[in-house]
C-alpha cells in the first residue's frame, strides 16, 4: 500500500523582528503516521506549529495539505483543512460542561445538544476516550480537560492533530491512556504531529522524528533506526551524558523535621493529612504523586505562604545550632533562615518573577532587599544576571530583556538560578523542568546535586518517576495528601512508585 502525504512543509521561514524562529524547515507527515518534533527550548517548534494552526503566518515557504498548496491565514483557515492543535494552556470554558465546551463556536450556533451529544459519545468509543459529557470543567483533572479538547478538535473533523507537549503534566497511568487512544487515531488514518521533551515516549509512540535546532531543521530519522542518546545529539549539536551523577554525601544531618502535618484550605478540604517526613543536609529528597495530590500546599506550607491547621516544621539551624519552628514564622523570616522555594507552577510567572521587569530587575526584586539608601545599586544584580545567562543557557538578547518576552523554558533557568544563587540551606524545586529539553533538563539536575555536596537538603518534586529515582536519594510518595510510604531511591522501581502514587498506606515513617 502506497502511503499518501497529508501534509507537507517546504521552506518554511518566520522572523520575529530580528529573531529568527523558523528558517527553511521542511517536514512531511503522511497519513496513519506519527511524527514527534524534537528540539531544544526556543528551537522554534511551537512556532511552526502555530504555522500550521493558523496562529501566524509564513513570512516565506508553502504549506501543502493533501498535495494541494493552501494558504492558512486563522485558525478558522486550519479548521477547513482538517487540522486541530491541541495547545499546552488549555482553552475551555470552566462552568460549561464537557458537551457545551465541545460545540462552543460551531454548528453555526444553531445547537442541539441531544443530537450533539450523541455525535461526541460515538467519537469517544471509536477511539477509546474516558469522558463525562455532562461534568463541568472545574471539576476536572488535567487530563480529563486535555480528552475534552482532543474531542473538540475531533469534532470538527480534524484529520491531522497536533499535540504541544501532551504528557507535561500527565501521570503514567493517564499518559498509556493517551497513548493508547493516539495509536487507535493513527488506526483510523489520522496523522498525528507531537510536540514534546521526552524521549523515553518519543521511541514509544512515533513512527519518525523531526529535529529541529535554533530554529533550523537538521533533519527526519525513523524512529526504530534511532536511539535516545542520537536524538539528543542531534538537538544539541554534541554528545551528552544521560546519566544522572548520585554522589554519596558523608555526616548528612536532619534539617528539616516536618511533624504532623495538616492543611485544610478555603472550601473546607483537608489537602495535607498529618504529613510526617525527614529532609537531610547532603541530600536531595524526592516528592512523588500524581498531580494534586498536595505537592504544592506542602512545599508552599514550609515556605511560610500557607498556614497549618495542625503539626509543627522544625528547621534545624545550622548557624546558630538552635531549632526554630517555621510555623511561626513569616515568609520573609523563613527566607532570611535561608529556605529557599524555588515553584515552576504551569503559570511561570505566576509567582517569584515579575513579568514585565527584565532579568536584572528581577535578581533585585528579592535578593537585594538590604539597600541602605533610596536608590538601589544594581551592579551585584546585573553581575548575578549575567552569570545566570552564561552558565544556564538563557536565550535572550540581553540581560535588560523582559522576563514575559523569554521561552517558558529560559523563564525557568532564570527562576532557579535566581534561588541557587542565594546560598540556601534548604533548597525546594517544584517541577524546575517542566517543559524543559534533554540538555536545559540536565543543567538543572546538575545544579541540584552540586548543592547537595554542599550540603544543602534538596527538596525535588518532579513528574518523571524515572529522573527521580536517579536523581534522588530518597522519594516521598503522597497520595491524596497522605504519605503512602517514604523509599530508597537506589532500590526503588518505577512500578512500585505508580502503586503508591494511587493508593494510601498510611506509613509516615522517618527512614
Amino acid at each position: 500500500m502506497s502511503t499518501q502525504v497529508a501534509i507537507e512543509l517546504r521552506n518554511i521561514t518566520k522572523t520575529f523582528g530580528s529573531v529568527v524562529a523558523n528558517k527553511d524547515v521542511n517536514l512531511t507527515v503522511n497519513k496513519g503516521e506519527i511524527l514527534s518534533i524534537l528540539g531544544e527550548n526556543g528551537s522554534g517548534k511551537t512556532t511552526l506549529m502555530n504555522m500550521i494552526s493558523g496562529i501566524y503566518f509564513p513570512d516565506h515557504g508553502q504549506i501543502f495539505v493533501d498535495g494541494k498548496e493552501v494558504v492558512i491565514r486563522s485558525p478558522k483557515d486550519a479548521f477547513d483543512l482538517k487540522i486541530g492543535m491541541i495547545h499546552q494552556h488549555f482553552k475551555l470554558v470552566d462552568v460549561f460542561s464537557a458537551t457545551e465546551n465541545i460545540v462552543l463556536g460551531f454548528d453555526d450556533g444553531k445547537y442541539n445538544l441531544k443530537k450533539s451529544r450523541a455525535k461526541i459519545q460515538a467519537i469517544l468509543d471509536k477511539y477509546g476516550f474516558e469522558l463525562d459529557l455532562n461534568k463541568k470543567i472545574y471539576q476536572m483533572s488535567v487530563s480529563e480537560k486535555q480528552t475534552v479538547e482532543i474531542v473538540k478538535v475531533l469534532y470538527r473533523g480534524a484529520d491531522i492533530l497536533i499535540l504541544d507537549e501532551p504528557t507535561a503534566v500527565l501521570t503514567p497511568q493517564e499518559t498509556k491512556k493517551l497513548f493508547d487512544v493516539i495509536r487507535n487515531m493513527k488506526k483510523d488514518n489520522k496523522s498525528i504531529i507531537i510536540i514534546t521533551h521526552k524521549l523515553n515516549e518519543v521511541m514509544e509512540i512515533s513512527d519518525k522524528v523531526a529535529v529541529l535546532r535554533k530554529g533550523e531543521y537538521i533533519g527526519t530519522v525513523m524512529t526504530a533506526e534511532t536511539n535516545e542518546s542520537a536524538l539528543t545529539e542531534m538537538m544539541v549539536g554534541k554528545k551528552i551524558d544521560l546519566n544522572i551523577e548520585r554522589t554519596e554525601v558523608e555526616n548528612k544531618e536532619d534539617r528539616l523535621l516536618i511533624n504532623n502535618m495538616c492543611y485544610v484550605n478555603r472550601e473546607g478540604v483537608k489537602v495535607l493529612n498529618h504529613v510526617s517526613f525527614t529532609a537531610k543536609s547532603g541530600e536531595i529528597l524526592g516528592i512523588a504523586g500524581i498531580a494534586g495530590s498536595g505537592q504544592r500546599e506542602l512545599l508552599e506550607s514550609i515556605a511560610g505562604l500557607r498556614h497549618l491547621t495542625h503539626g509543627s516544621i522544625i528547621y534545624n539551624n545550622a548557624k546558630t545550632g538552635k531549632q526554630d519552628n517555621l510555623r511561626d514564622k513569616t515568609p520573609v523570616q523563613i527566607r532570611e533562615l535561608g529556605i529557599r522555594l524555588s515553584f515552576v507552577p504551569e503559570d511561570r510567572l505566576g509567582m517569584g518573577l515579575v513579568g514585565n521587569m527584565d532579568i536584572v530587575d528581577n535578581m533585585m526584586l528579592r535578593s537585594y532587599k538590604k539597600g541602605k539608601t533610596a536608590f538601589l545599586e544594581n551592579k551585584e544584580p546585573r553581575d548575578l544576571a549575567e552569570k545566570i545567562i552564561d552558565e544556564l543557557e538563557v536565550v535572550t538578547p540581553s540581560a535588560n530583556t523582559p522576563v514575559r518576552k523569554l521561552s517558558g523554558g529560559n523563564v525557568q533557568k532564570v527562576l532557579v538560578g535566581r534561588e541557587i544563587a542565594a546560598s540556601p540551606t534548604v533548597l525546594m524545586a517544584a517541577y524546575p523542568v517542566r517543559g524543559l529539553d534533554i540538555n536545559s533538563s540536565y543543567l538543572i539536575y546538575n545544579l541540584l546535586n552540586e548543592q547537595k555536596e554542599k550540603g544543602v537538603a534538596v527538596i525535588f518534586v518532579g513528574e518523571d518517576l524515572d529522573v527521580l529515582l536517579e536523581l534522588c536519594d530518597r522519594i516521598v510518595v503522597i497520595s491524596s495528601g497522605q504519605i503512602s510510604d517514604i523509599v530508597d531511591a537506589r532500590t526503588a522501581t518505577k512500578e512500585q512508585l505508580g502503586m503508591l502514587m494511587t493508593k494510601t498506606k498510611g506509613g509516615n515513617d522517618n527512614e
